[in-house]
C-alpha cells in the first residue's frame, strides 16, 4: 500500500512539475497550455505509458470541482470598473447568444450528419460555451482594447451556467415537462444563482473585513471557501452554482479585503492547479485510437460553429444590447473569431457520457478533436486577426506594463515597518533614518490614510512604513531600521547594528 502511494506521488509530482515548466514553453510559442496538458494526459494513458482510465463519472465530478476554482479565480480578478460597461452585452452573449449558437449548430448537425434533434442540440449545447481558462490565458497576452477583452472574459465567466443546465436537460432520457416550463426553470436557476452569489459575496466581504483571523494565511483560504460555499448553496437551492461562484468572486474581488494580494495569488495558484489536473485527466480519459474516426464530424461541427453560429450569435447579441455601433463590425468580427473553446466543452461532454446517453461516445471524441484543432488555429491567429481588423490598442499603451507584484522581477523587496508603542522611531524624521542608497520609504500609512512622505516627515506611534529596497541593500536597510528603532536619533552616531564605531 505504501509503495503504491509512493509511486503515485512520484508520478504526480513529476507530471505537475513538467506541466508547470510547460507553461513557459507554451507562452513563448503562443499556444494555450491546455494543449500541452492534454498531450501529457494522452501520453500517460493507454496508448502511452499504459495507464487505463475510463471513469466518466469521476471525470465529470473532478471537472466540475476544477471549473469552480477556475471560474472563482476569474471572478476574483475581474475589475468591476472594467466589467460594468460590458455587463449587459456579456450577459446577452451568455444567454441569447448561447441559444442562437445551440440552434444553428444543432440544425447543421441534424441535416448534415443526420443525427436526431436531441443529440444534434446536445452537440450545440456542449460547444456553445467559451472556455474561461483559454480566454484568460490567451487574451491577456495580446494588445487589445479593454472593452473587447472585458466582454470576452465576462462572457466566458457567465456562459458556463446556462450551458450546464442545457446539457443536463438534453442528457436526460425524456423531457418531463413542456418547453415553456423548462425555460422558466432555467430562468429561475440563473436569477437565483446570481442572487445567491451576490449575497454570499456581500456577507463574506463583511466577515473578512471584521474577522480578526490569527494568521494572514487564513484569509485566502476563507475567501476561496466562500466561493465554494456560493456554488454549494446554489446547487442545494436548485440554482446555478457556477453563476453563484462567479458573482461571489466578483463581489469579493472588488472589495477592500485584508491581505487582498495574498487572496488573489492563492486563487491564481489554485486555478492553475485545477487547470493542470483537469486537462491531464481529460487526456487520460480519451482513447487516441478512436479519434481519427471523429475527425470529419469535428470539422463539420467546428465549421458550423466558427463560420455561422458564433458570428450570428454575436451579431444578434450586439443588436439586442444596442452595442453594435459601439463595437463596430471590426469588434464584432473579432468577438466572433475569439470565442475560444477549451476544457469546458470536453468536461460538458462527460455529462452525457456518464449518463450513457446514446451517441455520447462519438460526441466526446468529436469535441476532443475539435478543441485541439480549433485551439491551435484560433490561438495562433488572434494577434494577426486583431492587426488585420485594426483593433489593436495604441502602441503607447503597450509601453507601460502594470503588474501587481513586479518586485521579484526587479530584484527588489518590500519591507513593512510598524512604529509600535515605545519604539524610538517615533519622532524621527525620514531623512534621519539615513537609509542606504537603493532603499527608500515610499509610503506611510497613518490613521488609515496613506501618503508619500517627504524628507521632513516626522514618524508617529502607530505609523506603518513601506520601504522598497533593492536585493543588494535589503539586509543593510533592515539592520539600519532596527538600529534606529533602538537608538532613535542617536543611531546616526552608531553603525548599522547600533554598535559605537567612533
Amino acid at each position: 500500500m505504501t509503495a503504491g502511494l509512493d509511486v503515485a506521488l512520484l508520478v504526480g509530482a513529476a507530471v505537475l512539475l513538467i506541466a508547470v515548466a510547460a507553461v513557459r514553453v507554451s507562452t513563448r510559442v503562443g499556444v494555450p497550455s491546455l494543449l500541452v496538458y492534454l498531450l501529457i494526459g494522452m501520453g500517460l494513458g493507454e496508448s502511452g505509458l499504459g495507464i487505463r482510465f475510463d471513469d466518466a463519472e469521476l471525470t465529470r465530478t473532478l471537472g466540475f470541482c476544477a471549473l469552480i476554482m477556475i471560474i472563482a479565480e476569474g471572478g476574483l480578478t475581474a475589475r468591476w470598473t472594467t466589467l460594468r460597461p460590458v455587463l449587459g452585452l456579456s450577459a446577452i452573449l451568455a444567454t441569447l447568444g448561447v441559444a442562437v449558437s445551440v440552434a444553428v449548430v444543432g440544425a447543421v448537425v441534424h441535416f448534415v450528419l443526420g443525427l436526431d434533434w436531441r443529440l444534434a442540440l446536445l452537440y450545440g449545447s456542449v460547444l456553445s460555451s467559451t472556455d474561461a481558462a483559454a480566454v484568460f490565458a490567451t487574451l491577456r497576452r495580446l494588445r487589445l482594447p479593454p472593452r473587447l477583452v472585458a466582454t470576452l472574459e465576462a462572457e466566458s465567466g457567465m456562459n458556463d451556467a446556462p450551458v450546464v443546465l442545457l446539457v443536463v436537460l438534453l442528457s436526460t432520457a425524456a423531457f418531463a415537462h413542456p418547453w415553456w416550463y423548462e425555460l422558466l426553470v432555467v430562468t429561475y436557476e440563473l436569477a437565483a444563482g446570481a442572487a445567491i452569489g451576490i449575497t454570499v459575496g456581500v456577507v463574506g466581504r463583511w466577515l473578512l473585513r471584521h474577522a480578526a483571523l490569527p494568521s494572514a494565511g487564513l484569509y485566502p483560504i476563507a475567501a476561496v471557501g466562500l466561493t465554494v460555499l456560493a456554488y454549494a448553496a446554489g446547487a442545494v437551492s436548485h440554482a446555478s452554482g457556477f453563476l453563484a461562484v462567479y458573482a461571489a468572486g466578483v463581489v469579493l474581488g472588488n472589495a477592500r479585503l485584508p491581505h487582498r494580494r495574498a487572496i488573489l495569488g492563492f486563487a491564481d495558484g489554485l486555478a492553475w492547479l485545477a487547470q493542470i489536473g483537469l486537462f491531464v485527466l481529460l487526456g487520460l480519459l480519451v482513447s487516441p485510437d478512436e479519434l481519427p474516426g471523429a475527425l470529419v464530424p469535428a470539422l463539420v461541427v467546428g465549421g458550423a460553429l466558427v463560420l455561422f453560429a458564433r458570428p450570428l450569435s454575436v451579431w444578434v447579441s450586439a443588436l439586442a444590447a444596442r452595442g453594435s455601433r459601439r463595437l463596430g463590425w471590426r469588434g464584432q468580427a473579432f468577438l466572433s473569431w475569439a470565442g475560444l473553446r477549451g476544457a469546458v466543452p470536453i468536461v460538458l461532454a462527460t455529462i452525457p457520457l456518464s449518463r450513457a446517453t446514446p451517441g455520447a461516445d462519438r460526441l466526446f471524441d468529436a469535441v476532443f478533436v475539435l478543441v485541439i484543432i480549433f485551439t491551435l488555429v484560433q490561438a495562433g491567429t488572434l494577434a494577426p486577426a486583431a492587426r488585420r481588423l485594426g483593433i489593436t490598442a495604441p502602441a503607447e499603451a503597450a509601453e507601460i506594463h502594470v503588474e501587481t507584484a513586479p518586485l521579484e522581477r526587479m530584484r527588489a523587496d518590500l519591507l513593512q515597518i510598524d512604529v509600535a508603542p515605545g519604539s524610538r522611531l517615533a519622532g524621527v524624521h525620514i531623512d534621519e533614518l539615513r537609509l542606504p542608497v537603493g532603499a527608500s520609504v515610499t509610503l506611510v500609512v497613518r490613521d488609515g490614510a496613506g501618503f508619500v512622505p517627504g524628507p521632513d516627515t516626522r514618524l508617529r506611534t502607530g505609523d506603518s512604513l513601506l520601504i522598497v529596497a533593492t536585493a543588494d541593500v535589503r539586509d543593510v536597510a533592515e539592520r539600519r531600521m532596527r538600529a534606529v528603532s533602538r537608538r532613535g536619533r542617536l543611531a546616526r552616531w552608531f553603525g548599522e547594528d547600533g554598535v559605537d564605531q567612533r
